[in-house]
Parts: C-alpha cells; sequence; structure tokens
C-alpha cells in the first residue's frame, strides 16, 4: 500500500504535494522506467571507504539535514557528505547516477512513482524485516502502512518496504489568522462543516480581502480529500481502479463543492491557476505578498515558506472541514513525504542504514519538526515540538486516507481540466463525472 506526497517543488514559494501530486514525480518516474532496465545489476557506490554520500532532494530540509550529519559525525566519526542536489535536478541526476552504475549510498526517496524504477532495479534495500520489531514500532503506523508496496501495486514493484520517512505529511488548509481576525472569525476555532467555511470565506470577501485559491494541479488532491466524506478507502480504491465508475452520488456531490465555492463568489479571480507555476502562484500570494487568507496546501509548504517568508508566521491550518451530508469520516491525502534509501549495493550499505536508522530516531526527527518544520513520523516526538502553524493538521495526521491504488494520469489530467472548466462554468458536474469516466476506460 502506498500513499505519498509528491516531490519538493522547483520554486522558493512552491512545496507541491503528490500530484502530488502536480504527478511531476509521476513523469520522472515513467522516464526512468524506460531507462533502468538494463542497469539493474551489479555494483557502484558514489562513496568512499571513508565517507557515505546522501543524495539530498530536499531544499526545505537541506540545513538541518546537513546540521544532523555533522552532529552524527561528532557522535561516530562516520563521514557523511551531503549532496544538495535539490528538487528541480534530483531525479535528472539520480538517473545518470543509476545509468552510470555510480549511485549514492542513500538517496533521497520520493513518491512511489518517481522512486519504483529505482526500486525494481534493485537500488534500494528492502527493509522490511528490519522495520519489523523496535526499529518499525517508532513509526506512526500509517507511514509503515503508506510506505509499503503490497502484492500486486500498480507500479509492479516487489513486495517490501524500500525507504524510512522522518515527515508524515497531508494536505489541508492554511489560513491567515490576522485576516480572520478582521473579518471578526477565529482563526484558532476551525470550521465544524464545508457550508460553516464558505460562509466564513463570504465574510472574508466582505472585510475586503481575496478569500481563497487552490492551484488546478492540487485540485485532484482536493477533491479526493473531500470525497473521504462520502467513501471508504476501499471505495476509492475501487473507483481508481476502474471497478467503480465516477458517476455516482457520492462523486457527484464531492464535485458540488466546486460549484458552491464557485456561486459563493470565495474563488480568488474567480479561477483556478494552472500550468507549472500554478500552485507556486498560489503559494506566493499567501505566504509572501499575504493577498489571499486560505489556500490548499500541503504541509511541506510550511517549511519552503520559512525560508522563503520567515517573518511571516501569523497562519494556521486544518483539514479541509467535513461535507455537512457526509456518511464517512473524512481523511486527509496523506501519506510519506521526506526520507531516504539506502543503496544495497554500496560497499557502505551498513553504515548507510545505521545513518538512516539515526536520522528517523525520535531525537533526530525532533530536530527536523523544529528546524524545517514537519510533522515527524515518529509517534514519540512530543506536541509541542511541532510548530504551531501545523498543530491543526497535526491533531488529524491519523486520519489520513489509505488507498491501495491512485488515479491514473489520464484521469488526474482530466479531474484538473474538468475542475477548472467546473470553476468557470464551461462544464457541469454531470459532463466531467462523465470525462471522467472516458478517462479512465481510455486508460
Amino acid at each position: 500500500m502506498r500513499r505519498d506526497h509528491t516531490a519538493e517543488a522547483a520554486s522558493p514559494a512552491a512545496a507541491t504535494f503528490l500530484s502530488r501530486r502536480g504527478f511531476l514525480g509521476a513523469v520522472g518516474g515513467g522516464l526512468a522506467a524506460t531507462t533502468l532496465a538494463a542497469c539493474g545489476s551489479g555494483g557502484g557506490s558514489t562513496g568512499s571507504s571513508s565517507e557515505i554520500v546522501f543524495m539530498n532532494q530536499s531544499r526545505g530540509q537541506a540545513a538541518a539535514l546537513g546540521q544532523l550529519a555533522r552532529k552524527y559525525t561528532q557522535q561516530t566519526g562516520v563521514k557523511i557528505k551531503i549532496d544538495d542536489v535539490g528538487p528541480a535536478d534530483f531525479l535528472t541526476k539520480l538517473q545518470s547516477s543509476s545509468q552510470s552504475r555510480n549511485m549514492p549510498d542513500i538517496y533521497s526517496a520520493m513518491d512511489s512513482f518517481s522512486m519504483a524504477p529505482y526500486y525494481k532495479a534493485g537500488w534500494a534495500m528492502d527493509l522490511t524485516d528490519r522495520l519489523k520489531g523496535a526499529w518499525g514500532d517508532t513509526f506512526r503506523p500509517a507511514t509503515i502502512k503508506a510506505s509499503t508496496f503490497e502484492a500486486d501495486n500498480s507500479q509492479g514493484v516487489k513486495p517490501g518496504i524500500y525507504s524510512a520517512h522522518w515527515e508524515s505529511p497531508a494536505m489541508g488548509l492554511f489560513v491567515n489568522a490576522a485576516m480572520f481576525k478582521a473579518a471578526g472569525l477565529d482563526p484558532d476555532r476551525p470550521p465544524a462543516t464545508m457550508s460553516e467555511f464558505i460562509e466564513q470565506l463570504r465574510k472574508i470577501k466582505k472585510s475586503g480581502k481575496d478569500p481563497i485559491w487552490f492551484a488546478a494541479s492540487l485540485s485532484n488532491q482536493l477533491i479526493q480529500s473531500y470525497a473521504s466524506n462520502y467513501f471508504t478507502d476501499e471505495e476509492l480504491n475501487a473507483t481508481f481502479t476502474g471497478k467503480a465508475g465516477w458517476k455516482s452520488e457520492g462523486w457527484r456531490k464531492t464535485f458540488q463543492l466546486l460549484v458552491d465555492l464557485r456561486d459563493a463568489g470565495v474563488i480568488s479571480t474567480g479561477s483556478l491557476p494552472s500550468g507549472n507555476s500554478d500552485n507556486p502562484n498560489v503559494e506566493k500570494a499567501f505566504f509572501n505578498t499575504r493577498s489571499v487568507a486560505a489556500i490548499y496546501d500541503g504541509t511541506s509548504a510550511v517549511g519552503v515558506a520559512r525560508a522563503t517568508a520567515p517573518d511571516f508566521t501569523d497562519f494556521r491550518s486544518f483539514p479541509v472541514p467535513k461535507a455537512d451530508d457526509g456518511t464517512q469520516t473524512p481523511r486527509m491525502v496523506g501519506g510519506t513525504a521526506k526520507g531516504a534509501a539506502v543503496n544495497p549495493r554500496s560497499k557502505n550499505a551498513d553504515e548507510a542504514l545505521k545513518f538512516v536508522r539515526w536520522l528517523t530516531d525520535p531525537a533526530q526527527q525532533t530536530a527536523f519538526a523544529k528546524e524545517v518544520p514537519l510533522i515527524p513520523s515518529a509517534q514519540a516526538v512530543p506536541t509541542e515540538n511541532i510548530p504551531r502553524q501545523l498543530t491543526g493538521i497535526a491533531a488529524k495526521i491519523s486520519d489520513v486516507q489509505l488507498v491501495a491504488n491512485q488515479m491514473n494520469q489520464q484521469v488526474i489530467t482530466a479531474l484538473q481540466k474538468g475542475a477548472e472548466a467546473i470553476v468557470l462554468k464551461e462544464r457541469s458536474v454531470d459532463e466531467v463525472l462523465g470525462d471522467l469516466d472516458t478517462a479512465q476506460r481510455r486508460a
């Protein structure tokens, strides 16, 4: 079972999730899948006998990771070299490294789409047995489940666990506390229902501020989150695998959310931003220019925002409010985010594994929570170490979806275009649901 967030975005103002996931990861993974098949055996490691190389994808976590690496060296004498490739070039460099059979000892583990080719080619240690017992017990159960490739997984990866993660991400809402207070609202009291939230957004609009904005590339995540009001995870999986259709009352009610937001006039600009910079533009409007009161985004955005807008800290987070007529307990889209995979062919594999185990210890995860910040995957990290901006989502982090399979790329594309079309009144909900059924059949 895999459920993970997408890669960190390239823009300083952007930290996108899965679609996660923008599904830039899926694209990268697909590319890698076609070129790694011939390099599925043999050795390879960039590390020397005296140092371990960690190829790091995350810009937002680079500083904290570097600090921890130096601390580990001081404690053990083992030198750790952090190769901060960054999100824009990570997959390209990782692919190049695999082709040249010069893989690092450790590398960032991202979404399953991006990582599957490397796992299938034997470039990741199977941690399944090692995560049984004391080490595995330190993680949130949802993290272990989300890290697991089950039998017959859609990526074709041998069943097992190939990465260890120190971040439990989720998608939710972020609100500007000052704007909410100015409109007579309490930002520390999340709305109980979606209708209450929309009413709050109307008050924000009356105060003269733009109420809410979200990227078209995250609309599939928003829709999937809201759909959990009407479907179990098993029922969501049935839709995503084509065993159930999109033209059901539950999906009709789910997409009605877009109509309700549109008709309430609370979507900033009256449209959804699209294109490669859609979510960076949304985040810039919230964190940097502060021209919008609420956004839908992932928890990793907070870490990037700390680096790019460190003076703005007066915001809160909470899950998407439940539907007024929901039949299920709503569950956030979440899973796994930043973590690491160990190259089993490295001559430093054993020492690399020790460092990854140390890195996922609650003590080090506490440092990540404070410095990045993030929601740790370790159960033992005290809640008070989680920054206030994330406590709303962190309080419900156990309520994340664990859907065995995800929407295929054709469906995601149709959904994102459909969400834009509904907001612009170019297509009805029923027309978009028909488009999704068509996309599912063509996949």
